[in-house]
């Protein structure tokens, strides 16, 4: 079968509703395609009562979320620094039978790409970079850089990350791409010719001095988050090993480096703090706990944004990928696929669910999928 994109996002002027996809997948891929998605113009959402601020890990307890990032019983070292044993590696290959790598997929992925225009989308931390045990030495390696720089001149690339975008781009420092940080909550794109004035929009200089528009949805609870990154500060000074980290419009608190007895101290004085802030949701990433505002806006959101932003919404010729290994990831994932309208790639060393078509293993084959597209992009030019 033929795939047929049509990544539908909200301008940057006012939101508006996402179509039908018309992105053509194997049948073996095809997801059922469910009815439109709206976005509303009013994107901070009533405040939640606080019994609800722990949704997103309810589901298990404290602890238990905590240390599904944490697998045990290893023996071997990945790219990311995680243990990896055998009996894990034969899980993971028998997991790559529903999630096959983009790298040996990459004929089927380019065969779908052929007569369309690819727009690019990266995560950072533990797609670009390695996890490191110091989140403010998580720096992509000079080779690494040099990919992603190549890339961009052939597809339109953005970073979307958790990290603050000021970090992010700290850590990339590449002028030719688009940053959105804070998940998506603080993006910087291509400033629109429009009449309307879209809110959460202000018209700003990058630091080449050029025009760009900045899209900050939950730029009036700034002063809460600050308000809490204190806070937090305050409460976890005490626990050896942890780390507050301020991203902006989110507040990360890191306790890869915690001895797991104290997680739990972690887990308490987070909850001790965001609980009396309404306003923010707790979730959770790969050992890290983070408050966020409850509004209705991830990286999935951020992927539509920016596509309606570049031009690249309701066509026939686009082909999003998005590739990421954080459960953050998961939102862009579950747009793509959902909305059949692009591939998500799912970098990981361990089997776990997703809704990614294909996956990579580590950073490494992040490098090497990003070079292969190049290659590729320059054959279909030459002819």
């Amino acid at each position: 079968m033929d795939l047929k994109p049509n990544p539908t996002a909200p301008v940057l002027a006012d939101p508006v509703t996402i179509s039908k996809s018309r992105l053509v997948v194997p049948s073996g891929l095809l997801p059922c395609s469910p009815p439109a998605s709206v976005f509303s113009p009013n994107l901070l959402t009533a405040p939640r009562k606080k019994a609800g601020i722990l949704d997103d890990v309810r589901a298990s307890s404290w602890l238990d979320a905590m240390k599904s990032s944490s697998p045990r019983h290893k023996i071997t070292m990945d790219y990311n620094h995680e243990l990896v044993s055998a009996d894990t590696d034969v899980a993971y290959h028998t997991w790559m039978v529903k999630y096959p790598s983009a790298l040996t997929s990459f004929a089927q992925i380019t065969n779908f790409a052929e007569g369309k225009r690819i727009a690019l989308f990266l995560d950072y931390d533990g797609t670009l970079s390695p996890i490191v045990d110091n989140p403010d030495l998580a720096f992509m390696s000079i080779d690494m850089r040099a990919a992603v720089e190549k890339v961009a001149k052939y597809f339109p690339t953005a970073i979307i990350s958790g990290r603050s975008r000021d970090k992010v781009y700290e850590f990339v420092g590449l002028t030719d791409l688009y940053y959105a940080g804070s998940h998506g909550m603080d993006i910087m794109g291509p400033v629109r010719q429009s009449s309307d004035d879209a809110p959460n929009c202000i018209i700003s200089t990058d630091k080449q001095g050029k025009e760009v528009n900045l899209f900050q949805p939950a730029r009036e609870l700034l002063p809460t988050i600050e308000e809490v990154f204190n806070s937090l500060v305050k409460s976890t000074k005490e626990i050896k090993g942890a780390k507050v980290e301020n991203n902006k419009f989110c507040v990360s608190v890191h306790y890869r480096n915690v001895d797991e007895k104290n997680w739990n101290t972690v887990a308490q004085c987070v909850h001790d703090v965001i609980r009396n802030y309404p306003c923010l949701r707790l979730s959770h990433g790969r050992k890290v706990l983070e408050a966020r505002p409850v509004i209705d806006w991830d990286k999935g959101k951020a992927v539509t944004f920016l596509l309606e932003s570049l031009g690249l919404s309701d066509c026939d010729d686009v082909l999003p990928i998005y590739v990421g290994d954080d459960r953050t990831d998961e939102d862009a994932f579950k747009v793509l696929r959902e909305g059949n309208c692009g591939y998500g790639i799912l970098v990981s060393s361990v089997p776990k669910e997703s809704n990614a078509f294909f996956s990579l293993r580590d950073p490494q084959e992040v490098m090497e999928f990003l070079k292969s597209l190049v290659t590729w992009q320059k054959k279909k030019s030459a002819l």
